[in-house]
């Protein structure tokens, strides 16, 4: 993989569209695993249990592999992957977003239905902030307390992220890299003494 950076959103935000008296609300949402999109799905729908549909989209991780999408009794296509198409489209990762639809009694037929779902999709996507953040590789650190002060230097001068930690006499650390620094940020953990990284 030779991206360093990926983009996402940490942030929730919720927009309004309207067309021929049927009202789309969509939301937007930064997830992190499909339990985070249950969760999300489950509270909408307890919110609006009168909406006609709960049509969604959402995509996880750094490997493309990992997305989902639905028309939620709307036609095949004219929801979901709309929907996912404005995630795509700002190469996004981590996000969920769903379009909750309130029927106006007027039909807007297959092509009005992609393009309100587009457009909902959108509308949401601006109003939130798209964050950079870098690709990172875990690794796995074996330390003894003492040097506790010198890792964390290391980790905070190379913007890495500390997943888990166990503080004893004898340490371990998760932590993450940013891909681009991997050779800098191993080099110079491995000159502290007693530290081991995998």
């Amino acid at each position: 993989m030779d991206k360093e950076f990926y983009f996402t959103i940490e942030k929730t935000a919720q927009a309004q569209y309207r067309d021929r008296g049927s009202q789309f609300i969509s939301f937007a949402f930064p997830i992190k695993a499909t339990d985070d999109f249950k969760t999300r799905m489950a509270e909408l729908k307890k919110e609006h249990p009168k909406a006609t549909h709960h049509c969604f989209a959402y995509r996880l991780g750094l490997d493309n592999n990992t997305f989902r999408s639905s028309d939620a009794g709307e036609p095949a296509g004219t929801a979901g992957k709309p929907i996912l198409g404005q995630i795509d489209s700002r190469e996004l990762t981590d996000i969920l977003i769903v379009v909750v639809r309130y029927f106006g009694g007027t039909l807007l037929g297959v092509p009005g239905l992609i393009q309100a779902y587009k457009s909902s999709a959108s509308m949401v996507l601006q109003l939130v902030p798209v964050v950079k953040k870098p690709i990172e590789k875990k690794h796995h650190l074996l330390f003894d307390y003492s040097r506790f002060n010198e890792i964390l230097a290391v980790l905070r001068q190379s913007n890495c992220s500390v997943i888990s930690q166990e503080l004893q006499l004898f340490c371990t650390m998760e932590i993450g890299v940013p891909v681009n620094r991997q050779q800098e940020v191993i080099y110079k953990l491995e000159a502290i003494p007693t530290v081991q990284v995998d």
